[in-house]
């Protein structure tokens, strides 16, 4: 089997995936986020792992993204449904209890 020069040539490049943050509205590469995930018992928690099952939505690990997330009711919008205040308080003693990434 001959392969013409094209073929050869080619190298194929690793496809990064990209998701926008809810707060400033920048596609980011999915691993520089972090996923706020909705359980299919409708328990909300902070996925460091980006692994847990059921709906996940994406913000900045900056402490201002999460605020304007929360000011534009993105997550509510990401979710489809209504999100408690107690539950955002949990969500933000979740995201300041993440090791804090260095750069």
């Amino acid at each position: 089997m001959k392969l013409s020069p094209q073929r050869v040539n080619k190298v194929k490049t690793k496809k990064i995936p990209q998701r926008m943050c809810l707060g400033c509205q920048e596609s980011r590469p999915k691993r520089e986020l972090i996923r706020i995930v909705r359980s299919p018992e409708g328990e909300f928690s902070v996925d460091a792992t980006g692994k847990k099952p059921g709906r996940g939505a994406y913000i900045c690990p900056k402490m201002e993204c999460f605020a304007a997330a929360r000011k534009s009711k993105g997550l509510e919008r990401s979710f489809k449904s209504p999100i408690d205040k107690s539950v955002y308080e949990l969500l933000e003693q979740q995201l300041n209890e993440l090791p804090k990434a260095e750069g």
